[in-house]
């Protein structure tokens, strides 16, 4: 299963991306921007408290709010959300649950989301 370790590696093999400085964390160069698809699940253990991180739960962007609940909806074990995500295109993915393939392509497409077309189209290619 995978850690975070994998997601360092999947991740920072994607084209244009960079990891935070502050926090783990992936995004990729969007029209000058750094646009997130990937980062550590910040966790409200207390209320009035600051979030705290959860290295063994990565935040995952994803398309739209119908890939969102397709996910949540296939595997409670491996996917869930919090109201901090209602309305928002990302899930929560416990790492520990989740096979290093699968792994990639939630980061894969997680990226897609947030690259510039031009540049899904060069990976796209350059993959075959």
């Amino acid at each position: 299963m995978a850690d975070q370790d994998d997601v360092r590696r999947i991740a920072l093999a994607l084209p244009d991306t960079s990891e935070g400085e502050d926090r783990f964390g992936f995004s990729v160069r969007n029209k000058g921007k750094d646009r997130g698809f990937a980062w550590v699940w910040m966790e409200r253990v207390h209320p009035k408290k600051a979030r705290v991180p959860q290295p063994e739960v990565l935040a995952v962007r994803v398309a739209n709010e119908g890939e969102k609940q397709a996910l949540l909806a296939a595997d409670s074990e491996k996917y869930f959300t919090e109201p901090h995500y209602n309305g928002y295109p990302a899930v929560l993915v416990r790492l520990a649950n989740v096979p290093v393939d699968e792994l990639e392509e939630l980061l894969t497409d997680a990226w897609r989301c947030q690259a510039p077309r031009q540049l899904v189209k060069e990976f796209d290619a350059a993959r075959g």
